[in-house]
This record gives structure tokens, sequence and C-alpha cells, in this order.
């Protein structure tokens, strides 16, 4: 194969046409093709044209469930999704215990919020192989936000001790009412979240995530697992302390816990320490055997059931003051309509969880989707997880999105379809029915053990700080910023600051282009960098202008400047020595005793005093006499005739740039130097069109396809030579062609 390509002749591109500029382009050889614009009427009737093809398309879009379930090839697929399913749904079993805790809700929540919502997504999801459920960074979240609300300050009562009227009074912590109160936040949360992405995906808004980076979101998560980190301190330790929210809550949590530790509950601490080392050894070799291992090993699952039933034998609650996980009711709870009266106070906090569950959700169906040859639709995945939080907060469940490590099991063990995770919803269900009540002695320091090994894969987030800074520094700038600031600040603030950092480096980047000089690699109608590139010749009289930014209100201005800088030709100054001349002439007409010799006039300028470029003559490569001074010759023409703007990166621009390179162009006019542009796109040109752009001084004439287009129509005009490969020192006794 290698030989018949290289016996194969190279392609040659030769094309020979006259130089085309803008004004020949649209009178001669491109003509628009005849549209006849609708009416408001008109577009009304075609959107709310109602036929069958056209409700059918909607079924599908909504219910994408009706696409692959006709076609479900059962024989190939469906063993491969109940293991799947079943693998995924012994992980899922913990794990919604654990994060219960995280939201600040009884664990038996956790449940509900493992079966609603991963049995809703089946219908309406478009990812084969992401688990919906619960997740830590939006448990943690949405306890954030109840703990701020429903603080246990709020529910002490007071209870007297003895029956005389002067007896002791102590105030006691009513713990059934702080649940109940923060389920009801909890719920009233994920209902407004999920109203927020219902709408956001009706009104096709999934590009929203798009502005959420990713360094922005794997600092965010990291930040994040810290927090988790430090809130699952006092469980492994078997202390009580108070859970704070806010800025400096984690400052605040080490402190208490630090505060509490000389009343560490010994046989609590052995327990999570041993679950947590038999986990990580699970794990390891989970991927140390995942080529063998036909399913990876339930090592949470066994967790759990061991230790229930280690904690139920030997009474770990009632004889060693063991936190378990207490009452669990079996049966599901019946449909309830949220607090409404809530809402208002959680407007802010919600629309933060809804875009972080979502941008989590869609990058890793992305992710997936790439990696096993399918698409997934942005849109209607804000769609269903609005449907998934919206009509699971009526099941008493709170907010959801994807699990990066449920998600791993479940496409490692051969998860087909959406269908396993219908499968594994039903194993969920099981437990709520059936057996809920086994786990009431489940240890709460295994539940944070295994919290804890689930944030391994966030914290190995931090090898992104050296990759960062090799690769991209700013956004080494928006990672560092959104863990520092989501650490320090909490989550929520945290959010808000990163998200600012990450437009501001849009901000910066448009503030700072690089502005560069082009110059033609000899014989190929190509230009490239003069400073980078040795072969770059720059074309004798012709300066080529590129800076990789648009032009608009917010950078026309330095566009200008760094025109002025890199070419060297400042209007401003060619005045000025036209002015002197002029007076030096006059001066010489009044006293001809005074003329130079030969009529040619110069003037030596001290580099102090006059540091600046003039007309392409840059300020440290002109010629420089002894004492370091630079020579400006007055009188003949400018070296450089034609400048060329480079307009091939610009993608749009506002009336500011326009009236800026408006006045640019009348600038070097006034001292006899032309402005060409090249390389508009149509869209550009369209722009430009609508802006009054081809007004007064400014015809299509100026404008060209391509800069080779602009350079040759610059020769021809000044009959100029073709360039050299290097370029000549300026002879001042020399006439300019």
């Amino acid at each position: 194969m290698e030989d018949v390509r290289a016996a194969a002749p190279e392609p040659l591109y030769r094309v020979e046409r006259p130089v085309y500029d803008e004004g020949f382009l649209r009178s001669q050889l491109l003509h628009p093709r005849t549209r006849t614009p609708s009416t408001l009427r008109e577009k009304l009737l075609r959107h709310l044209r109602c036929s069958s093809e056209r409700a059918k398309a909607a079924a599908f879009s909504f219910l994408p469930i009706l696409t692959w379930l006709p076609s479900y090839p059962v024989r190939r697929f469906l063993l491969d999704d109940i293991v799947s399913g079943l693998s995924t749904g012994v992980v899922q079993l913990p794990q919604g215990l654990a994060y219960a805790m995280l939201a600040a809700v009884p664990s038996v929540y956790g449940l509900y919020s493992s079966f609603y919502p991963v049995f809703l997504y089946t219908f309406f999801g478009t990812s084969r192989h992401i688990s919906i459920g619960t997740f830590a960074v939006i448990s943690l979240m949405i306890g954030g936000v109840v703990v701020r609300e429903a603080p246990d300050s709020m529910f002490y009562v007071p209870m007297a001790n003895g029956s005389s009227m002067a007896a002791n009074i102590s105030a006691v912590l009513d713990v059934e009412a702080r649940d109940a109160r923060r389920v009801q936040l909890a719920v009233a949360l994920t209902a407004l979240v999920g109203l927020f992405q219902f709408v956001l995906g009706i009104l096709r808004f999934g590009f929203v995530a798009i502005y959420l980076t990713e360094p922005l979101v794997r600092g965010f998560t990291t930040a994040a697992a810290l927090h988790v980190c430090i809130s699952q301190l006092k469980y492994l330790l078997g202390v009580e302390t108070q859970r704070y929210s806010g800025p400096l809550a984690a400052v605040y949590s080490v402190r208490a816990v630090l505060a509490e530790i000389g009343s560490t509950n010994l046989v609590t601490f052995l327990m999570g320490s041993t679950c947590i080392v038999f986990l990580f050894g699970i794990k390891e070799l989970n991927e140390r055997f995942k080529k063998k291992l036909p399913v990876p090993l339930p090592g949470e699952l066994l967790v759990v059931v061991l230790s229930t039933a280690v904690s139920y034998g030997l009474g770990l609650a009632e004889h060693h003051g063991v936190g378990v996980v207490g009452k669990v009711p079996s049966g599901l709870l019946p449909p309830a309509v949220p607090e409404l009266h809530l809402l208002p106070d959680l407007v802010a906090d919600s629309f933060a969880v809804a875009i972080v569950g979502f941008s989590m959700g869609i990058s890793l169906a992305k992710m997936f989707a790439l990696k096993h040859g399918y698409s997934v639709d942005g849109n209607q995945e804000l769609l269903a997880l609005g449907v998934c939080n919206l009509v699971g907060s009526f099941f008493q469940t709170f907010a959801i999105t994807c699990s990066m490590s449920r998600s791993l099991v479940q496409e490692s063990t051969g998860g087909r379809s959406q269908l396993a995770g219908l499968l594994a919803s039903l194993l969920v269900l099981l437990v709520i029915v059936a057996i809920g009540f086994v786990f009431e002695p489940l240890p709460q320091a295994v539940l944070g053990s295994i919290i804890l090994v689930n944030l391994l894969g966030m914290f190995k987030q931090v090898r992104d700080i050296p990759v960062l800074w090799r690769s991209s520094r700013t956004e080494l700038v928006v990672w560092l910023a959104s863990f520092s600031a989501s650490a320090l600040l909490g989550l929520d603030y945290g959010l808000l600051v990163a998200v600012a950092v990450a437009i501001f480096t849009v901000i910066y980047r448009s503030q700072s282009p690089r502005a560069v000089i082009l110059g033609e690699v000899p014989g190929s109608g190509l230009y490239v960098d003069v400073r980078r590139y040795e072969e770059a010749v720059q074309c004798p009289g012709v300066r080529i202008f590129q800076s990789n930014s648009s032009i608009y209100f917010a950078n026309s201005e330095l566009y200008v400047q760094a025109l002025h800088e890199k070419t060297g030709v400042h209007p401003s100054q060619i005045q000025s020595v036209h002015q002197a001349e002029t007076k030096q002439n006059r001066s010489s007409a009044r006293n001809p005793s005074a003329a130079p010799v030969g009529g040619v006039s110069h003037e030596v300028v001290s580099w102090s005093q006059q540091g600046a470029q003039l007309n392409g003559q840059a300020a440290g490569g002109g010629q420089e006499g002894e004492a370091g001074e630079e020579v400006f010759f007055l009188g003949g023409q400018a070296p450089i005739h034609t400048l060329v703007l480079d307009w091939t990166p610009v993608n749009f621009m506002d009336s500011v740039g326009v009236k800026a390179i408006k006045a640019v162009l009348k600038e070097y006019s006034a001292v006899d130097v032309r402005v060409l542009i090249a390389g508009c796109s149509r869209a550009l040109l369209d722009e430009l069109d609508s802006l009054n752009f081809f007004s007064g001084v400014v015809t299509p004439d100026v404008v060209f396809p391509t800069v080779h287009d602009a350079v040759l129509h610059a020769r021809r005009c000044r009959q100029a030579p073709p360039p050299v490969p290097s370029p000549a020192p300026i002879d001042p006794h020399a006439s300019d062609v």
C-alpha cells in the first residue's frame, strides 16, 4: 500500500484567474439565490401545523424508548442487560443509603431516589450506559441547602428533669421534626430543579452546559469531594458535631471534629477503617483482574451485608454506642405535592443544582456515546433529568444525576441499553418493599467508608494541575479558582466565582489577541508569521497584518493599537514628519544659503527622544549611528504604501468596530497609505453590509477574497517587484517605486 502511494504522483494545485475583489465578485461572479421571505403568518403556520408525521416524530423524540424497544435484539442483548442491571443495582443500594446522609435526610429517601428516577430515565433518556441516581456532589449541595434552611438550632425543645418547679431544664434536639422539615426542603428543591431542567429542555437550552468548562467542573468536583470527605469524618470517628454550611464551612467542620477527637468511639473508628481498607482492596482486585472477572466483585454490598450482620449480632448500637441507620420503613410512600411555599427561598440553589447535575450527566453520556458509536441528544437528556426530578419529587426523592462509578460498572459488565437501568431500579424496589428493615442496624461509619472510597476518582483529578501547567495555564487558573472558591466559600458561592473567572478568561483572551505580520512563502501563495518561519518573506512596500480575534466594542481600540505597533506605520507620526518637512522647506525658501547639498534633508533624532516606529522602520532595526541614534529621513514617499488586513480569523463585528476600521482607512488615506481587507467570510460581509460599512470612501473594491489577491493587487498598483528572500536596507538617496 505504501509503495502504491509512493508511486502515485503528487496532486497539483494550479489555478489561473484574474485578481478578484469584492466589487467584481458581487457584480460578475456571485449571484445570490432569489428567496421569497416568509411572512410571520406563514412561519407560525409552518411551526404549528399538525400532522401524523409531526405527531409521531414528537412522540419518538419525547419518548426515546419508542425508537429502540420495538427493535430490541432480545437474544443478543437481554442476558448482558440482566447481568449489568443486577450488578449496577447491587452498587446502587449502598450508595443510595450513603448519599442520603450527605443530603441530610433519612437513609430510606436515598433508596426512593435510587428507584423512581432510574425507572423513569428508561423511558425518557437517550444514553445506554449512564447510571442515573444519587451522586455525592449533588447530594452534598442539597445537604448544604437544607442544613442552612433547617439548622439543628431550630429544633431544640426544652425538657424538665425532675418533678419540682426548680428542676433543671435542658434542651433536647427533636430529631423527627428536624428530619421531617429537611425532607420537605429537599423535596421542594428537587421539584424546582426538575422544573428548571424541564423548561430549559423544552426551550432547547441543552447548550448551557458548555459554559461549565471541563477545568471548571473538575476543579469544582474535586472541591466537592473535599467537602464530602470532611463531612464524613464525624461518622468515621463516632463523634457528634454540628453540620455547617456556607463560607468556610469546611474549616469550621474540621475544627469541630478536632475539638471532639478526644471522645472518638474506638469501635466505630475500627469498623470504618476496616471497611475502607477492604473496599480499596476489592477495587484494586476489580481493576487488576477486570478482564478475567465476568462481573466486578460487589465489595460495597459485601461490606453492607457483613457489617449489618456484625452490628446486629453484637448489638453495637446498644452496647458500644455505634451510630446506625435506624428505622427504615418498608413499602413506598403515597405521592404528595411538594411544599410550594418553600420554593421562593430555593430558586438560586435549585438553578445551580440543575446546571451542575445536567453538566455531569451530559459529559458522561457523551463520553460513553463516543466510545460505543452512538449519539445522545443534549436537549432530550435535559428533559429526561427534568422529568426524573420533577415527577420523583412527588414521591419524596431528592435531586439526582448520573454517577461515574455506577456508570463504569454498568458499562464494564456489558450493559447494552437502558433496560439495564430498569432492572437495577427493580432490584432497589424489591429491597424497599420487602427487606428494607434489614438495614436498620447498618453502622453509619460503613456508609461513610463507602462514600470516601468512591471519592478516589475525584481526588485523582488533582493530576490535572501539572498537565494544565504544561498545556494551558489559562485553564489552570480556572481549575484552581474553581477548586479554591468552592472549597473555601462553599459549593454555591464557589460555583458562581468559578463561572465568573471562566467568563473573565474569555474576556481576557479577547482583550489579548495575538497579532502578527504575515509574509509570503515564495511561490506558494501561502502567508505565515514572519517572526516564526524563516521562509516567510515580506513583500516590499506591503505589510500584512493579522489579529486572531473579532473586532467589536471591547477590543477595537486594541486592534488599532496593535496595527500601528506591528506594522510600524503611524499616521500621526507620518503627518508630523510631513509638517516638519514643509516647515523646513519654507525656511529654506526664505534662506536659500541654508539649503542642504543635493536637495536632500535629514535629521538625526536621539533614541530617547524618538522611541517609536516610523512607517515600517522598527525603532530597533533602522540605521543607527555610533552614538545609538536613529536617522529618520524627511521627504520622499513612505516606504510602506499598502496595508493588508487579514480578516480570516474575524468572526463578527459590531458598529463600534466598523467605526474604528473606517477611521483607520481614513487616517491612512490621508498619508497616502492604502488599506486593503482580505479573507472575509460571506457571513461577515453580510454583517458589514447591514452596518453600512461600504459607504463613503469605503467601497467593496478594497475587499479581496484572499490575502494573495490583495497582495497581487497592491503590486500591480505600485508596480512593485516580487518578494526577495532578504529585505535590503532602504537607501535614503534612492527613489521609491
